[in-house]
């Protein structure tokens, strides 16, 4: 106490921060900070607080708290609870506790507390709220997200076989208000899309969620810093959030969320446990009928239900849903290829043919793949599903590739097929009708065809109508055809270089006999 003089004159007359001031004083941060903040409060002039005894000084900074039990009963209490709710626009209004006491004294002239003892009752009324509320949250600012514990089974009917149902859960900091989904898994995607179902529910999102640290949400959450998972990050940016996950071994940060899953656990997972579910829409629709009981149940300290709550705090003040709904998308990282495109799930992207080599993002969807270089988007192609496919765009080309490509088509292969022999007509006809997008198979075509120039003509069709009789389409086999002239082998020697042969979708080769 004897230092208080010096802290406030160290802090204030010379400006030294709370850190230097604790330094050179050897008090704690927290006491520096503690009387800093009380000073300022008091809106003094420092030289004529300096001036004060000590005793002065400790009067004016930490006044004796009036015993509550001994105050004047004639005098109107102050509604705590309205006062509670209203300190939790602050951020929106600017109210302060002190606007409220003017505001209380205005409405009862004839019996009123000083603020002093008007803030020890709303004091009191704070330390009797359960622990985990004693924080005072913003409206419409925070949604608190966790999984429950508890699970609950739904029955495979063909096996009999059961899954473990994840009970997500997505408490309103304010307002208390509770969302509730069921998934197979707390997976990234699920994990997601129960947040999207959530913002629906709520017609609205907040402006931070705190989830607490699973692998979903947050990569790392140490000293060194916060590392969010760049799916979550990507619908933060999307419902325009910020990402605040719990500090570890800081049991209050999620206090809201784990009461809200003890609050899910008593009245609804508990309400479930003799029922048998068979599908997740079957657990979900019993989950909706609850939580509307559970959201309409009066809360005894506030005399109001969530649903009132909701709609009188948060729900005014969520930040308005984005006109489309969020599509889960998953992220690769990825170096451009020679040939300009990128790989993903054995299908190939092109990308503008500039960046090759770079090092790029992708992000997709089940619909949609979009590649983005530095976090800016370089090209758009609609999903593949099918191994091997690809999808080349031609203004991705180089202007010497965007030529050849109007040239390489289906028909311009036949043609020069044409200018060969029937067999090679055949044989790619076959290789064109095998895969669903040809191009695929332009490459090998192109392959194939040229060696003609080095191998003639005629021996290539021959060559080519020896791999229809056995069923060989492999580059490799075709070359190792001509090298070893096998089309030449006394099997084929009663054979015609110029006979046709009925190549028909059910044609087999030596190999199936």
């Amino acid at each position: 106490m004897e230092k208080i003089a010096e802290i406030i004159r160290l802090h204030f007359k010379l400006d030294l921060s709370v850190r230097q001031t604790s330094s050179a004083l050897n008090v704690s941060r927290s006491s520096v900070g503690d009387y800093c903040q009380k000073f300022k409060y008091l809106n003094l002039d420092v030289d004529d607080f300096l001036k004060l005894s000590i005793e002065k000084q400790e009067e004016l900074l930490f006044p004796k708290t009036p015993n509550i039990s001994q105050l004047d009963n004639k005098k109107v209490l102050p509604d705590c609870n309205y006062l509670h709710n209203e300190l939790k626009k602050r951020k929106k209004t600017g109210i302060t506790l002190a606007l409220l006491h003017e505001e209380y004294k205005d409405s009862n002239p004839n019996g009123y507390y000083s603020y002093t003892q008007f803030r020890e009752h709303y004091k009191r009324y704070v330390n009797t709220i359960n622990p985990s509320m004693k924080q005072i949250y913003l409206v419409g600012e925070r949604l608190f997200v966790d999984y429950s514990g508890l699970t609950v089974p739904i029955i495979n009917k063909k096996t009999g076989e059961t899954n473990k149902a994840q009970i997500f859960v997505a408490v309103l900091g304010a307002s208390g208000y509770t969302f509730v989904d069921a998934s197979y898994s707390q997976q990234q995607k699920d994990f997601i899309n129960s947040h999207v179902k959530a913002y629906e529910f709520f017609q609205g999102c907040p402006r931070v969620v705190v989830p607490d640290n699973l692998k979903s949400a947050v990569i790392s959450n140490n000293k060194k810093g916060i590392v969010i998972n760049e799916s979550y990050a990507a619908l933060a940016r999307y419902y325009n959030m910020a990402v605040e996950p719990t500090r570890p071994y800081k049991p209050k940060d999620k206090a809201k969320a784990e009461q809200g899953v003890l609050g899910i656990q008593r009245w609804i997972i508990a309400s479930l446990r003799y029922q048998r579910f068979f599908s997740l829409d079957e657990l979900n629709d019993a989950i909706s009928i609850l939580l509307d009981k559970y959201n309409n149940k009066i809360v005894k300290r506030f005399n109001k239900s969530r649903s009132e709550l909701f709609n009188e705090l948060d729900k005014p003040n969520l930040q308005t849903l984005p006109k489309e709904r969020y599509v889960y998308k998953e992220y690769k990282e990825a170096t451009v290829n020679v040939g300009y495109h990128v790989s993903l799930d054995k299908c190939e992207y092109s990308v503008p043919f500039e960046y090759l080599s770079k090092k790029v993002q992708i992000r997709y969807s089940n619909s949609t793949v979009e590649i983005y270089y530095k976090n800016s988007l370089i090209a758009t192609h609609t999903k593949l599903h099918f191994a091997g496919s690809n999808s080349t765009k031609t203004e991705h080309m180089p202007k010497s590739h965007q030529y050849q490509s109007l040239k390489t088509n289906p028909g311009s292969f036949l043609n020069w097929a044409n200018n060969i022999g029937i067999n090679t007509v055949y044989w790619v006809k076959k290789e064109l009708k095998s895969v669903k997008h040809p191009p695929n198979v332009y490459n090998k075509l192109n392959a194939i065809l040229s060696l003609s120039k080095i191998h003639g003509k005629k021996e290539l069709d021959l060559a080519l109508q020896y791999a229809l009789q056995n069923s060989l389409s492999k580059t490799s086999s075709i070359k190792s055809i001509l090298d070893k002239k096998l089309y030449l082998q006394k099997e084929l020697s009663d054979i015609h270089s110029h006979q046709i042969i009925n190549y028909h979708e059910n044609l087999r080769g030596n190999i199936y006999h």
